[in-house]
């Protein structure tokens, strides 16, 4: 009796692990990728709370399970320290990525119209000019006489 209890257990309980195994078979795991994460970003006041808690680390291995505690790599530790030292605490707070902004100079749009309107002064002098040296070739084909300025009498 003892035997045949024993048997059926047993086989009930391969029978419940077949049956487990079916149905893993029949939900395959989802083959969607997963969504990338996003970049970590970590405040000054964070690091140096890093920092100050690195720091008070002395036993031996203590720096490795507080690394594994926090999720921080020891890169990171070495990068914060550097610039600790280096006492670029702006450095400490996350760089914005990508291309900078571009200073605008107030002056600029002053110095624009006025480049305009040296321009335009520029190009009314040569027409000025031209109609001047116009005036003396006709003058010299006429005989007449100029006075110094350039002035018929």
């Amino acid at each position: 009796m003892k035997n045949e209890t024993k048997l059926q257990t047993e086989s009930k309980s391969m029978l419940d692990n077949l049956q487990s195994k079916i149905v893993s078979i029949s939900n395959p795991p989802d083959p969607e990728v997963a969504e990338k994460k996003p970049r970590r970003r970590f405040t000054t006041a964070y690091k140096l709370r890093i920092l100050k808690a690195y720091d008070s680390c002395a036993k031996p291995g203590e720096i490795g399970e507080f690394l594994r505690r926090e999720g921080l790599y020891n890169s990171n530790i070495n990068t914060w320290l550097r610039q600790r030292d280096e006492g670029v605490l702006h450095g400490l707070s996350p760089k914005k990525r990508g291309r900078k902004a571009k200073t605008v100079n107030p002056l600029a749009k002053e110095v624009a119209r006025l480049e305009r309107d040296n321009k335009k002064l520029s190009d009314k002098l040569k027409q000025a000019e031209t109609i001047i040296e116009v005036q003396k070739k006709i003058s010299e084909i006429l005989g007449t006489p100029q006075n110094n300025n350039g002035e018929t009498s």
